[in-house]
Formats: C-alpha cells, structure tokens, sequence
C-alpha cells in the first residue's frame, strides 16, 4: 500500500518535503472550534491516539492541520 500524497505550502514546517510533499508519517487535520487543543505525541503512543472523534466542517476555512511542527 502506499501512502497518499499529500500537498503542503507551509515550508517552515519539520515534515515539508521538496516538491511541496507533506512527510510526515500520519497527519491530523481539525476543525478550528479545536485548533487550540494539545494532541502531542507520546513515544510510544498511537499518533493522534487522542483525537478519535467526529466534527464537521462547513467549508476549508474552518479546518487546520495539527501536524505541523515548526522546523529547528
């Protein structure tokens, strides 16, 4: 199986890979109502283990992804 493409402007990010490739192993994407929740992952942990749940969105401009992690 392989893994979906996934596109990404944010090139600040850890997982921005060449050719605007998101690399990250897993992504979480939420709605905004939840943009301020803390879904760190643990070692060890499920990614985003702590995330299972269900909104909707009405449109893109109220969604956000939780994956990105700044570059150091």
């Amino acid at each position: 199986m392989t893994k979906p493409i996934v596109k990404c402007n944010v090139a600040n990010c850890t997982f921005w890979g060449e050719g605007n490739k998101c690399q990250a192993d897993s992504i979480l994407v939420e709605i905004d109502a939840h943009a301020n929740r803390d879904y760190s992952m643990e070692a060890g942990e499920e990614p985003y283990g702590n995330a299972e749940h269900e909104d909707s969105a009405n449109g893109i401009k109220e969604t956000c992804c939780h994956t990105f992690r700044p570059k150091e």
